[in-house]
This record gives C-alpha cells, sequence and structure tokens, in this order.
C-alpha cells in the first residue's frame, strides 16, 4: 500500500489511528465518495485485525490509500499542499471554510488527537460544532460529516 494518491481528489488523513473498526469505516466512506486515504504509522492494530476486516469487507482499494511510515515521511511529502487539521480545539467551523478540490483533512488518534508540534505547525484548523460539554464524534463520523461538506462545496461529486 503505497500508492501515492491523486492529485484532483479529497483526501483524508489519519494520524495513528487506534481503532480498527473506525479506520475501517473509514475506507468504505472513501471508497464510496471518492476519496484517497493515507494513514500515518503507527497504527494502533494491523491490517489483517479481524475487526477491522469485518468492516472493511470488500471496499479496500489499495490504489487508493497510502501509507506514510512516520509523521515526518507525511509533512516532507506534503510541504506544498494544503493540510487541515480538524481539531475540537479550533475555533473556526468547518461550514465555515472554504475548502479546495486537493485539500488534505487530518483527523488525530481516537485517544489522544494530534501532538502539540502538529497542532503548530499547521495553519489551517477547523472544527465540527457540538453541544457544550460533549468530547468528540465518532472519529468515522467527524471524516463523514467533513468530507460531505468538502464535496459539497467543490462539487466534486462524480458518483450517480
Amino acid at each position: 500500500m503505497t500508492h501515492k494518491g491523486p492529485i484532483s481528489v479529497p483526501k483524508i488523513a489519519l494520524y495513528e489511528p487506534d481503532i480498527p473498526q473506525n479506520t475501517a469505516a473509514i475506507i468504505r466512506t472513501c471508497s464510496c465518495l471518492g476519496a484517497f486515504l493515507e494513514i500515518i504509522e503507527p497504527c494502533g492494530f494491523l491490517f489483517n485485525d479481524k475487526r477491522f476486516k469485518r468492516v472493511v469487507m470488500d471496499y479496500l482499494d489499495e490504489s487508493m490509500i497510502r501509507i506514510y511510515s512516520s509523521a515526518k515521511e507525511f509533512f516532507d511529502e506534503k510541504k506544498s499542499e494544503r493540510i487541515i487539521l480538524m481539531t475540537t480545539k479550533a475555533k473556526k467551523k468547518y461550514t465555515d471554510f472554504k475548502f479546495k478540490k486537493n485539500d488534505t483533512l487530518l483527523f488525530g488518534r481516537e485517544s489522544a488527537g494530534v501532538p502539540e508540534s502538529v497542532h503548530k505547525k499547521l495553519k489551517f484548523k477547523i472544527k465540527i460544532p457540538m453541544i457544550e460539554k460533549k468530547r468528540s464524534l465518532n472519529l468515522a463520523t467527524s471524516v463523514a460529516i467533513t468530507l460531505s461538506e468538502n464535496l459539497r462545496q467543490t462539487n466534486y461529486i462524480w458518483m450517480k
């Protein structure tokens, strides 16, 4: 799984994902909506995990997934691309953000988000607004919500 992603499709990047079922559900979402998935290792599971396989089913298209061995490799490769961090710490709502077709939407680990060094590195940070005193949405749900808005704004819907 080392394919370099298509240039003109939205990209979802997962920073060291913890939960195999979430990653598998995100693969299905990306497969159905035409997005490219980038996974930054280390993952908290193996891809032969039965929980992963049960959810991903036959939606695993390796040509639409790239695995980075580290955050350093990911950020080195993305120097000239726009990366948008999805974080509950952001001030700007995802619906108030102007997406572009080549954006990479970066999501942190389920257990810890992304490190402070990643927050400092990125200019664009957005959030999904939630009811006060709620911590966070499920990662797969957050990806689906944000990817849908990206596709709506960029008119990138290529399905029937």
